[in-house]
């Protein structure tokens, strides 16, 4: 039970909830336990011709008092422990969640999604079933065997009683092989149901491609056959259960049978009386459930102990970005940046990804960066947005080492537009405003959008800035996308702004009134802009060209296109794109 460790705050704070749901369902198991003494009282008196009309009625009124006693106490110790084990789920749900957050972005790369989610619904089902259902099934099957085995044995004798429970054993054993075997089958089908549908999603989202390739037969194809083996999945989880239930009920009547052969021979023998014979049948019937929940108990809390190793495995780990001791909180950033000597190497590889960046940027200015696929550019601004560590050298913002700037302090200053223009399935005004805790006055909006030339396609929606947009975005065109997301950088008012080859999707001429309005808001902060155009990064005060994680060439657009080098070849390479349009 080690592993359930991590829960202890929850147990302490909610023990008696459990406390009080165990003494209600014990309070039901001993009233049940009288049901059969009371059929034994009426049916020796019956033998006995004694039970007059008044007893009748007095007994009568016994067993609907039990019966509402039991109903009662059903409904407490559901609530106490059923509902407990809800808030747990509730509980572990937000404690996943909100650790998953600290978590830094490397520890995405290395895990998948899918899985992620599955440690969100089925390990943490698994464990409120464990500490729910599982308390429930492990409090009836111990103390009801015992008790009804006790009665039992007083009602009539030991041998009796032994004979009668001759299949119960079995009934466990069972219960538990069935258990593990129609887990396996489920753990199959909800594999299969997860790969069906991140089919459907894939296909869903991926619909336009679909369309344009002509590929809606073919995927119609692969559709039908996942949909098959999920089918096939599902019969053979429904083989298992449709033999489960008769082989319990078969066995569960052999013990009824033995006691009805041989508990009838002892009543005709004078041995036991009518009324004892009753009640042991009736304690044998109370016995069938506790039986089977014993295997049920087993495999229930094996797969809560699974899970929950699971979970902890996550719950142990630590992001690498982390504040310093002393972390200072900046109120403002002004926008001066120094890279010194700074080399980095992603984490399980001995390659650099960077190597001897040394980067002087100074407040107001626009810094450029260019390079071909893979130099390194979106590594040396996630390296300053401390997305990872620095392995050597140092970045500084205003003076101070970005490890001695508290990360959320740094992060709320700087203006990151990635190269995927990632929205919500929210409405316009609600990504743009994303980077806010309260509800954005519209005129900020406004002006965010009118700034990233968004306004006028926003304007043309029926439902304007409270348009919903779809999955990711997906009803937006890609350069809408694009100005979404500068938009929601700039609205920040950041003391650094980065481009991350966020205008590749926007046509020359709406790039360059974006550009224009970025010159006037952020005049007296910084710009790091990335791109593959020219265009783009001509006007930059200092343009840096990488390759292979190193600094080449640098320096501004027209000092760069008399040497030759990298910038210049893409330079007449872009040149010569454009004649070639325009002819």
């Amino acid at each position: 039970m080690h592993n359930f460790k991590t829960l202890k705050d929850f147990f302490i704070k909610h023990k008696w909830k459990y406390v009080l749901g165990i003494m209600w369902l014990l309070i039901v198991d001993i009233v049940q336990l009288l049901v059969p003494q009371i059929f034994r009282i009426i049916f020796d008196s019956l033998e006995t011709r004694t039970l007059t009309r008044q007893n009748l009625v007095k007994y009568s009124a016994y067993i609907i008092i039990t019966g509402l006693m039991i109903g009662v106490g059903r409904y407490f110790w559901r609530i106490y422990i059923n509902k407990t084990s809800r808030q747990l789920e509730y509980h572990i749900r937000n404690k996943l969640f909100s650790h998953l957050q600290t978590l830094s972005t490397n520890y995405f790369n290395n895990h998948k999604t899918g899985d992620l989610m599955a440690h969100a619904t089925n390990d943490i089902n698994a464990v409120r079933m464990a500490l729910g259902p599982g308390v429930i099934m492990l409090t009836d099957a111990v103390f009801i065997t015992i008790s009804a085995i006790y009665a039992m044995i007083k009602t009539a004798n030991l041998k009796l009683t032994l004979i009668s429970l001759i299949p119960l054993p079995f009934l466990a054993f069972l219960v538990m092989k069935f258990g593990k075997l129609i887990h396996g089958r489920f753990r199959d089908v909800q594999d299969v149901f997860s790969k069906l549908t991140d089919r459907v999603q894939e296909n869903f989202a991926g619909v336009r491609v679909i369309k344009s390739f002509v590929q809606e037969e073919k995927e119609i194809g692969k559709f039908t056959d996942a949909n098959k083996h999920n089918f096939k999945m599902n019969m053979n989880l429904i083989k298992v259960w449709g033999m489960f239930s008769p082989l319990i009920q078969f066995i569960s009547a052999l013990s009824f049978l033995i006691l009805i052969w041989y508990g009838g021979l002892s009543v005709i023998n004078g041995e036991i009386s009518l009324g004892d014979f009753i009640a042991l049948n009736s304690y044998l019937g109370l016995l069938v459930w506790p039986i089977m929940a014993i295997g049920w108990v087993i495999n229930m809390f094996q797969r809560g102990i699974a899970s929950m190793e699971r979970l902890n495995a996550i719950f142990i780990e630590s992001s690498e970005i982390v504040d310093s001791e002393n972390a200072q909180k900046l109120p403002e950033i002004k926008g001066d940046i120094e890279f010194r000597n700074v080399s980095f190497k992603y984490p399980g590889t001995d390659i650099y990804a960077l190597k001897n960046i040394n980067i002087d940027v100074k407040r107001g200015n626009t810094l450029a960066i260019i390079g071909r696929t893979g130099s390194g550019k979106t590594t040396l601004v996630n390296l300053l947005v401390r997305l990872f560590d620095i392995n050597e050298g140092s970045i500084s913002v205003d003076g101070a080492n970005i490890k001695d700037i508290a990360l959320k302090s740094l992060r709320e200053n700087i203006g990151y537009v990635p190269q995927e223009s990632f929205l919500f399935s929210t409405t316009i005004s609600g990504n743009i405003g994303f980077a806010f805790d309260e509800e954005v006055e519209e005129e900020k909006i406004v002006k965010a959008a009118k700034l990233s030339e968004l306004y006028s396609n926003v304007i043309e929606f029926p439902q304007k800035f409270d348009t919903i947009l779809g999955e990711r975005g997906v009803t937006l065109s890609g350069g809408q996308k694009q100005r979404t997301s500068i938009a929601r950088a700039i609205i920040k008012s950041p003391g650094i702004l980065i481009l991350d080859d966020s205008l590749s999707a926007v046509d020359t001429q709406t790039e360059e009134k974006i550009l224009e309005n970025l010159d006037e808001i952020m005049s007296s902060r910084t710009t790091i802009i990335i791109s593959h155009r020219i265009s783009t990064i001509k006007n930059a005060d200092e343009i840096i060209v990488l390759d292979n994680g190193e600094i080449v060439q640098r320096g501004t657009h027209d000092e760069l296109v008399e040497y030759e080098g990298i910038y210049k070849d893409i330079y007449e390479k872009q040149l010569l794109e454009d004649r070639i349009q325009n002819l």
